[in-house]
Formats: structure tokens, sequence, C-alpha cells
């Protein structure tokens, strides 16, 4: 048992590290280049939440079908969360982010919003490779997401990771702890309002 917490733990650590050092590669394909998005997200975020959630289950005696079906639902609400931020972080205000509007695109970062947005508008793409470093990247990129469907596609998404986590609190034993569970999506959702 110690062996597997310190195992999980270095995985944890390893999918954080992984994930804050993968950028786009310049011969990706779209549909490649989202993969790599999602599984970016997962390293730096997702990860984290499942192995955490699955932890706990592991902790309290679950078996590895349960224990599975927490690391799904802990990997669901994470992804969900990461797809929520990227959102805000093109209609929030800074006051209420902590952090500067469009502060992804300032990073050179193309997330989920932008990715969305290249399939109406290609132009991105070029921009996307030279990671929004000439004039006029971020204001243009920023300004074409709101005029595509990117931030709406963002939102289905993460409601989408929402429900399957729901789907996964489902299998557990009807009790106030998995309410909780859900309560903890609608709370993930309610971030957008």
């Amino acid at each position: 048992m110690e062996g597997d917490k310190n195992n999980k733990s270095h995985q944890v650590v390893t999918d954080l590290v992984q994930g804050e050092f993968m950028q786009l590669g310049s011969k990706e394909t779209e549909n490649e280049r989202f993969a790599h998005y999602l599984t970016k997200t997962y390293r730096k975020t997702a990860s984290l939440i499942a192995n955490s959630v699955k932890a706990m289950a592991m902790l309290a005696g679950a078996d590895e079908s349960l224990s599975d079906v927490a690391f799904q639902y802990g990997r669901n609400v994470g992804l969900a969360f990461q797809l929520v931020d990227d959102l805000l972080d093109f209609v929030s205000s800074s006051a209420a982010m902590g952090k500067p509007t469009a502060a992804d695109l300032k990073l050179g970062l193309a997330t989920a919003p932008v990715l969305f947005a290249c399939e109406r508008y290609p132009e991105l793409n070029p921009m996307i490779m030279r990671r929004f470093q000439e004039p006029g990247d971020v204001e243009r990129a920023f300004e074409l997401v709101h005029k595509s469907q990117g931030l709406e596609q963002t939102q289905f998404l993460a409601r989408k990771h929402c429900i399957e986590a729901v789907r996964q609190a489902n299998l557990l034993v009807n009790s106030p702890y998995q309410k909780g569970l859900q309560v903890v999506t609608d709370l993930v959702i309610n971030r957008m309002k």
C-alpha cells in the first residue's frame, strides 16, 4: 500500500511537470492539436484531482472497481474545471479571475476557445504556431474567439465532462457523500455564470 501511494504521488508530479512543458508542435494537424491540448489539460489539472479522489477512495478501503469510478469522476471534474477556467479567461474581468483577461493568449497559450475558433477562422493557426508573439496577435485572436462559437463549444464540452462525472457518481451507493459529488459538478459549471 505504501509503495502504491508513492507511485501515485510520483505519477501526479510527473504528469504535472510534463503538462507544464507540453507545447503545441508546428507539425500538428488541428485534430492532433486538440488531442494534445486535452492531454496537457489532463496532466496539468485533472491528473491531480483524479488521483486525489482515487487515493481517498483507496484510503477508505474501496476495491479496484470503486477506485476506478473515483478516478474517472475526478478526471472528468478536473477536465471540466480547466475548460471553464480557459473560458473565463475570455469573459471575466481581471478582478473576478485574479489575473488579467486574455492572460493565456499573452503567455502564448492556445486553449480550448482558441482551438474551437480555428474551425471557423483558420487565420488563427499561424498565430498559434508563433504563440501570439507578433504585434496585434493577442487582440485579433481575442476578437476571433468572441466572433466564433469557441466559447459556446468550450462550455458545451465542460458540461459534457460534468455530466460524465455525475454518471460516475451515480454508480455509487446513494448517500449524502454521493450527493456532495454531484454538487461539486454544479459548482464547477456555475463558475461560468
